[in-house]
């Protein structure tokens, strides 16, 4: 290969998506949305997803870090690159770090280039949506069902065969290992 091109391919390596265990049928979507516990580490309690979490701000405040309450409680933006959750590759579960909701699971995961962790699905009942006009182009923002939080935006230019991308912002999760080692 020419230097040339080397040089090319390394120069794009970053806009090249890389897909993580990414399953080829819708098929093998459902099942990984109805199978998604086994990816849990043994005796994790999981908060009913059904029974809403109510805190005043300064409770939030305080159960918090400071980046988390910005974009869980205020709809902030975390900066790309800077979550290591972006990098985790270990099976596990990904869940809202406000209130512990198991959200997205590590086989939901790939890398889709942008510098957020990125998911081309997620737990069946974990999240709402709404249409969000800050940038004025409308986008849709999810929440986690439990506790409202906002995690990020779903985009439609994820893998097949959702189409999905669920770009969430590392700092709204907690990753919990399916081995329970953190």
């Amino acid at each position: 290969m020419k230097r040339r091109s080397l040089l090319g391919l390394i120069a794009l390596a970053p806009f090249i998506r890389r897909v993580h265990a990414q399953p080829k049928t819708t098929k093998g979507i459902k099942e990984m949305e109805d199978n998604w516990k086994a990816l849990l580490a043994p005796g994790t309690e999981v908060p009913n997803a059904t029974e809403p979490l109510k805190l005043s701000k300064e409770e939030w405040r305080k159960r918090l870090q400071p980046a988390s309450y910005d974009v869980l409680r205020e709809e902030g933006t975390e900066r790309a690159g800077t979550s290591p959750l972006d990098r985790e590759k270990r099976a596990g579960v990904f869940a809202c770090a406000g209130c512990g909701l198991p959200i997205f699971t590590s086989d939901m995961k790939f890398d889709s280039g942008t510098g957020w962790p990125s998911f081309f699905t997620f737990i069946p009942g974990t999240l709402q949506t709404k249409t969000d006009y800050k940038i004025v182009y409308p986008r849709t923002e999810y929440h986690c069902t439990k506790c409202g939080g906002h995690h990020g935006h779903v985009f439609e230019d994820g893998p097949q065969p959702t189409g999905k991308r669920y770009c969430n912002n590392g700092v709204a999760l907690k990753f919990i290992p399916k081995d329970g080692k953190a």
